[in-house]
């Protein structure tokens, strides 16, 4: 069975010096090739490739956000080519994952290529390599201090920091995240949103809203022991949390 790969780049001549190589692998078949991070996740979705030749500088998402934007059930065994990126090598270099500095010379990604194979192999096909893992989850806390939330739309594919995020109200099986006056929608749950922010100063409030704790102006008394949250927006919650456990978090902030 051969290897079904796709090549992500934007620079045509890199990808024509990809495929130049890969043409004399007889167990390896290109299947598509994309010009950007955008349009690599959708062609990623679509053919669920076993390989991922995959540039990390590139426009509108760089390498490494595509693979964020990708299901854990979807990154195949990837290669990755960079130019003289500081920050990708030693990203790399932390997790114990191979990369390909350009120009790289054949006989090199051939090496790449071979490693993959074995990769492949050991894990049957089935699996994210868990050096990958740790390398986005390192990049994802790592450059921005907090966590950022994936919001895919049909036209685009939006990164937004934790700290640029007002609330979260819960709407049927998707949220509806606040931030200044724009609002987006992702597909998640509170639950899994809730864990995913907690150490960014965020706090569940009650069943339906999350909140970021820097956010709120005041707490407005509604009746013995209940409150409603009032944040710098103006926009309004029933807490149904306890004031004490309400302020145990405000005090960490």
């Amino acid at each position: 069975m051969k290897i079904r790969t796709i090549v992500v780049d934007d620079e045509p001549l890199a990808r024509e010096g990809v495929r130049q190589v890969l043409a004399d692998e007889p167990d390896v078949e290109i299947v598509a090739e994309c010009a950007d991070g955008v349009e690599a996740v959708s062609v990623i979705e679509q053919h669920r490739p076993d390989l991922l030749v995959l540039d990390v500088q590139m426009p509108r998402l760089n390498g490494f956000e595509v693979l964020e934007a990708l299901g854990p059930e979807q990154i195949p065994a990837v290669i990755f080519t960079t130019a003289h990126d500081q920050h990708a090598i030693r990203a790399f270099e932390v997790n114990a994952l191979d990369y390909l500095l350009k120009p790289f010379k054949q006989a090199r990604f051939q090496k790449a290529l071979q490693r993959a194979r074995e990769q492949l192999h050991a894990r049957g096909r089935a699996g994210a390599d868990p050096r990958l893992a740790g390398l986005l989850a390192n990049l994802r806390h790592g450059a921005s201090g907090g966590p950022r939330i994936l919001i895919k739309s049909p036209d685009r594919i939006l990164f937004l920091k934790a700290e640029e995020i007002d609330h979260i109200e819960a709407a049927g099986n998707y949220l509806v995240l606040h931030a200044g006056k724009d609002r987006h929608i992702a597909r998640d749950t509170m639950t899994a949103m809730e864990g995913r922010l907690a150490d960014a100063g965020f706090m569940r409030i009650s069943r339906s809203a999350i909140v970021n704790l820097s956010r709120i102006r005041e707490l407005q008394p509604l009746g013995p022991g209940e409150y409603c949250v009032i944040l710098k927006s103006g926009a309004r919650f029933n807490m149904t949390c306890s004031l004490g456990e309400l302020q145990a978090r405000m005090g960490k902030l």
